[in-house]
């Protein structure tokens, strides 16, 4: 750059908006020949060239501008060496390095990668890395804004100008990058960036931050990849097993902000480390073999509950800083506890500082507001068909495996993502180019993302809450599924709990609400879910729901439970369920964990930790979950009597198990159910048992099969079903 050219350019420098600061910043050689130096100081006084190794100074440089854009040429210098900046500052001279001093950041490799969008560890490269380059400290900043004019990092260190630290474009990518020496981990940042049409943007936050400041504050956090020295080897080596179909999976679905709070501390939420010493113990007394976190991807606002993410890569502050989560997760490891996360990739927020508009464009979100708004929750919904925000997703979901060692993703809202119709009349969605409803690109996406998760992290899985019918979410994509481990099973949730809320005297009309899913129950591998979305926005609680008096209460919701425990699927209960929590779930106190002095909410509690038990150390009730030949009726259609029964059978050589649910508070005495072995079938539990609450009505520890012929098999069994309450027997080993 000669000298008359250089005036528009240090216009364009001072006024934060050249598209290309390192082709003027730095040092260079120029037209003639010589070796130059510019940089812009607002700040300074003067400003001189030290060289690095000697210390001395090479040249002082002329203000050119008087907004603080200094150039100098170095007498005798034909080649540019290692330098640094002394500037006159009015506190005294500072020694500085130069960040127009540094190389690229990205490789030639990873601009390929990235822009071919198959950077599966964009993690590594994109957002801040504190790092050394040529033995210099500092954060290497990677952001994508391929549409921006200009892109600048702005933070605690540079006063938070715009026109300070402006980055270096990578066409290749389209992603915008700087090394800034002498800061490191801590530091607060956002980018500042100039759309394409000269508008300057509010300051966005890092879509690639590990680490983000404490809400209302919306700033991101240098902080690198987090590192911690994990002890969970042995976990990770035999995890597949934990998740298998044939596995016995009972989660506990957990919102960390209200599980347990500190009310003589302000009513503050637990940390991450008071989690693990907590929670961990709690799920693993009561038998639960997994814990599902509602989303921990940063969030603005409490009451979206973390469905409405802005950072994708960094586990809410809210509780503590990324290693602690690490080490909660670790610590779930050593305790024998799978760890899955609730994933949102289905949409994002509108905030500011977010994702929408990110450069100027719509980066992330479809233009199109039919195909890139959500109007149920007023959000922004991605376009799988780009390929690096598809890269974005794919590398976000295998981060949190790879970083955080989670065991699986249940992920957010797929019926939204499969229809491109999802709640919309005719005219607001737009058809696939074969003009149907289905979003092809999204379909794709998920695909591509499971096939990733189950290729890179064996033993590691998925699971999709859909809310539809859509066929094969749990089979593999090579046999034209999803591509899922699990599906959750809405329809069994909604019709049994529907069922559940009638009155008993009413309930012979509803029969079908109990049995109508075991029509459906092998078409995929089911997951039964009591989650959070069945305790809110007015439905109550579960033993809110339940009809009756306050002791059928009670018993109508143990009857439930053992129910479910016993029916083919894997299970998952949300927190509060396990002690009969009375009020409506509420994101902003802790759990009533005094109901626990009431002895009608420990019976529940123990129910659940003796159904978990028994659900894991039967075979029969979990080998064949999700096969049909784990499952025979022995009676579905007594509506008269409100009475239910069927067998669980395992692999070869497994004790059955039959279920008897009465769902009246009438005792069934005498009540005959056809079993296929004789000899002695013991009672392995029993809903009316004294200790959870009940009557103690029941068989007295087991009853004898006899060779007496009943729903077509040759032996059967006479019991007393107590009111309101399931019993579950299994035949005795050497029984014949």
């Amino acid at each position: 750059m000669s000298t008359q050219d250089a005036r528009p350019e240090v216009d364009a420098i001072v006024g934060a908006s050249h598209g290309d600061p390192f082709s003027v910043l730095g040092m260079h050689a120029d037209d003639d020949g010589r070796i130059v130096v510019r940089t812009f100081q607002p700040a300074a006084v003067s400003v001189a060239v030290i060289e690095a190794g000697s210390g001395k100074v090479a040249a002082e440089l002329a203000r050119i501008h008087d907004d603080g854009f200094f150039e100098g040429a170095m007498p005798r210098r034909k080649a540019p060496f290692r330098y640094r900046l002394r500037l006159d500052l009015a506190d005294g001279p500072v020694d500085i390095e130069d960040p127009y001093g540094f190389p690229p950041v990205l490789g030639d490799l990873d601009v390929h990668l990235l822009a071919e969008g198959t950077h599966l560890r964009t993690y590594d490269r994109l957002g801040a890395h504190p790092r050394e380059i040529d033995g210099i400290s500092g954060v290497a900043f990677v952001v994508w804004a391929p549409s921006a004019k200009r892109v600048s990092v702005v933070g605690d260190f540079n006063g938070w100008d715009g026109r300070s630290h402006p980055m270096r474009l990578r066409h290749g990518c389209g992603a915008w990058e700087i090394f800034v020496p002498g800061i490191g981990r801590g530091v607060a940042y956002k980018y500042e960036i100039l759309g394409a049409d000269g508008t300057l943007l509010p300051l966005k936050a890092d879509p690639y931050a590990f680490y983000a400041e404490l809400r209302p504050k919306t700033a991101s956090v240098a902080h690198g990849l987090p590192d911690w020295q994990w002890r969970d080897d042995a976990w990770m080596a035999s995890r597949a097993a934990v998740n298998a179909r044939e596995a016995p999976i009972s989660v506990y679905e957990v919102h960390l902000g209200s599980w347990r709070r500190v009310p003589e501390d302000g009513d503050r939420f637990l940390s991450y480390t008071e989690l693990a010493d907590q929670l961990i113990p709690y799920a693993k007394d009561l038998g639960f073999t997994h814990i599902e976190l509602m989303p921990v991807s940063e969030f603005p606002f409490d009451g979206s509950w973390g469905y409405q993410p802005i950072g994708l890569f960094a586990p809410t502050s809210r509780f503590g800083p990324p290693e602690d989560f690490q080490a909660f997760v670790d610590r779930c490891h050593g305790a024998g506890i799978g760890v899955l996360l609730d994933w949102v990739s289905g949409h994002f927020p509108t905030d500011p500082h977010g994702l929408g508009l990110f450069d100027g464009s719509h980066l992330y979100e479809h233009s199109d507001p039919r195909q890139g708004f959500h109007m149920d929750w007023n959000t922004l919904i991605y376009n799988y068909g780009r390929r690096e925000v598809e890269n974005f997703l794919l590398g976000n979901a295998l981060f949190w495996m790879d970083r955080y060692h989670i065991d699986g993703l249940r992920v957010d809202a797929v019926a939204s993502m499969l229809y491109l119709d999802y709640s919309r009349e005719p005219g607001q969605w737009v058809p696939n180019k074969y003009g149907g409803r289905e979003n092809l690109e999204s379909i794709d996406f998920l695909k591509r993302m499971n096939v990733e998760v189950f290729g890179a992290f064996p033993g590691a899985t998925t699971v999709a809450e859909e809310s539809t019918a859509w066929p094969g979410v749990s089979r593999p994509t090579y046999a034209g599924g999803l591509g899922f481990g699990f599906k959750w099973n809405m329809g069994w949730m909604h019709d049994t709990l529907r069922y559940m809320g009638n009155d008993p005297i009413h309930r012979r009309y509803h029969h079908n609400d109990l049995t109508f899913g075991l029509l459906y129950a092998f078409t995929e591998n089911f997951m039964l879910p009591l989650s959070h979305d069945e305790v809110v926005h007015g439905k109550g609680s579960l033993l809110d729901r339940m009809p009756g008096d306050a002791w059928q209460k009670f018993a109508n919701l143990r009857t439930y439970y053992a129910f479910m425990w016993t029916h083919p699927g894997k299970k998952l209960l949300f927190m509060g369920g396990e002690f009969a929590q009375r009020r409506e779930w509420n994101h902003d106190t802790s759990l009533d964990w005094h109901l626990l002095d009431r002895p009608e909410h420990r019976g529940i509690q123990s129910l659940i930790r003796d159904l978990n038990r028994l659900y894991r150390e039967t075979p029969a009730l979990h080998q064949l979950d999700c096969d049909g030949a784990g499952f025979e009726w022995v009676e579905s259609q007594d509506f008269e009597n409100g009475v239910l029964s069927f067998l669980r059978l395992g692999l070869d050589g497994t004790a059955p198990v039959l279920m008897v649910g009465n769902f009246t508070p009438v005792p069934r005495h005498g009540y005959r159910l056809g079993v296929p072995r004789g000899g002695r079938w013991d009672e392995l539990l029993n809903t009316d048992a004294v200790d959870y609450g009940g009557g103690g009505v029941g068989n007295g520890g087991g009853v004898e099969a006899k060779a007496v012929e009943s729903h077509g098999r040759p032996y059967s069994v006479e019991l007393t079903v107590p009111p309101l309450a399931t019993v579950v027997l299994t035949a005795r080993e050497g029984a014949r």
